[in-house]
């Protein structure tokens, strides 16, 4: 059976921005309000107050993890002692490359390892759509250990470097996700596929997105009445059934054109439509331009963008 969190963390293309050892002592506040990527926390030691945009404020001890795919702002703060109301402190970099807060002098009382990743796919929004906007897991030790392989190998110069660091965090991200899934989790394919009745579907429409999936098919297979089954299905993943499948074929549909490795009568097999007239019908009314116009664009955004950075590469020393 299909994993679709493997495919959707796949097909995500993430890539690590950066990670850093920040250790902190005495009161402490950071505040970001300028988060564009994925943002991930690994508490190694103390307790700490976390509290993502508007959410409730979150306590973290020693061993938590914290994945939060789509931030826009975050505030990280001292548990004991309480800051100040006003006080807003910036972490300095230490000459052995471990960022600090709070005062210079004394034992950091909390130890934190963070990071940020950045999701380079096209469809990128929509596939976060279907994550869990915050991720907690507490007392998780293999999280703690692939954060720290993880940020060893971005300070590294290795050989394969890059590729490493893109499997070490799919390889993070897939783990973050399965050990946090949690029946009262936000809506979306996590809480989806922790249920009982959902979950079989889900990897159904994922297995074969090239089959005429029909909403009693889908209900059969989850032992539910349609009317019950749409219900749950809408409620638990955040949209309906045929708006999830639609979604997901259009975007397996856009990283075939972007391979370029498909005809588009192979994609149009692929994705479920019974002729490539119909899935070039469907695609222009879902993306806005035809599938073979569509793959043009890209391959010539793709051409340009390759230009450009071999330019730059010659012009560096």
């Amino acid at each position: 059976m299909s994993d679709p969190y493997s495919e959707v963390i796949s097909l995500l293309e993430p890539q690590a921005r950066f990670s850093k050892l920040v250790h902190a002592a005495g009161a402490f506040r950071v505040h970001r309000d300028d988060v564009e990527d994925a943002f991930y926390c690994s508490l190694l030691s103390g307790q700490a107050c976390l509290q993502v945009d508007r959410k409730q404020p979150l306590m973290l001890t020693s061993g938590d993890f914290v994945l939060i795919p789509a931030a826009r702002s975050f505030t990280f703060s001292s548990v004991d002692p309480k800051p100040p109301v006003n006080l807003i402190s910036q972490p300095i970099e230490g000459e052995d490359g471990v960022f600090r807060l709070g005062p210079s002098e004394g034992e950091a009382g909390v130890q934190q390892l963070i990071g940020y990743c950045t999701f380079t796919s096209p469809d990128a929004e929509l596939l976060v759509s279907l994550l869990p906007d915050l991720v907690v897991v507490r007392g998780e030790g293999r999280l703690s250990a692939l954060t720290g392989l993880l940020r060893e190998e971005v300070r590294s110069d290795r050989p394969a470097r890059n590729v490493v660091v893109e499997h070490l965090l799919q390889v993070l991200l897939i783990e973050a996700f399965r050990s946090g899934a949690e029946p009262n989790a936000t809506a979306g394919l996590l809480r989806g596929l922790a249920d009982l009745r959902v979950g079989p579907t889900l990897r159904a429409m994922h297995a074969a997105p090239e089959r005429s999936w029909t909403v009693p098919e889908l209900a059969r297979e989850a032992g539910q009445s349609r009317s019950a089954y749409f219900t749950r299905f809408s409620q638990i993943v955040g949209t309906p059934p045929m708006t999830y499948l639609l979604n997901w074929r259009m975007t397996l549909a856009k990283h075939m054109l972007r391979s370029g490795h498909m005809s588009i009568a192979e994609i149009s097999d692929k994705t479920g439509y019974g002729s490539p007239s119909a899935f070039s019908t469907a695609f222009a009314r879902y993306v806005g331009s035809p599938p073979a116009r569509y793959a043009r664009v890209v391959r010539s955004d793709r051409s340009v963008e390759q230009a450009a950075s071999g330019k730059h590469e010659q012009m560096l020393p």
